[in-house]
């Protein structure tokens, strides 16, 4: 630490010794309330008049701010927020025979995938096989090798390629004159 030299200025240095001791005595211990603070009230007790409160003039205006620590008084009637509100209990009508049923939407079944075809499981098999080769690799430390690169790189663009180009053929729409608008 440096030696309580004094400052330029005039000003003595702070005894940073007598700083820490102070701060280690009141460890633990609450502050005081700033002078004019009241103490809090729970909420329960928050739509209850204050004894103590006293009417402001009428024309003054207040030129303090608000003590720190002072309670804040709420509007009369606020009290309930939307997490105090409940729903109210269904009745027994409400809950019987099918008219319950009624104007709830049910949607049918998916209708099935289609079987894939040899080459569509192949390309996937490409697609996700050659990465996770690569991944593999890496992780168990083989030696990358030219033929592991190509089968891993390779496989993932074949089957990629393939994918894509399968796509464009699938469609059975009767396209005469495309890219003209709607047909009415």
């Amino acid at each position: 630490m440096a030696e309580h030299e004094e400052s330029s200025g005039g000003v003595p240095p702070l005894d940073e010794e007598a700083a820490w001791a102070a701060i280690v005595a009141g460890y633990g211990q609450e502050p005081p309330d700033p002078p004019g603070a009241r103490p809090f009230r729970p909420i329960e007790n928050l739509m209850l008049p204050e004894e103590d409160v006293q009417p402001e003039p009428p024309a003054a205006a207040p030129t303090t701010p608000t003590a720190l620590g002072s309670s804040v008084v709420f509007a009369p009637g606020v009290g309930l927020g939307p997490r105090d509100h409940s729903p109210a209990e269904p009745k027994d009508e409400d809950l019987a025979g099918e008219a319950a049923d009624e104007g709830h939407f049910v949607p049918p079944e998916p209708p099935e995938l289609p079987p894939a075809d040899t080459t569509a499981k192949f390309a996937w098999l490409a697609v996700v096989g050659g990465p996770v080769l690569l991944l593999l690799a890496v992780l168990l430390q083989w030696d990358m090798t030219w033929w592991l690169t190509t089968l891993g790189i390779g496989g993932f663009l074949g089957g990629f390629a393939t994918l894509v180009a399968r796509m464009s053929g699938d469609t059975d729409d009767n396209d005469d004159d495309p890219g003209r608008g709607a047909v009415v």
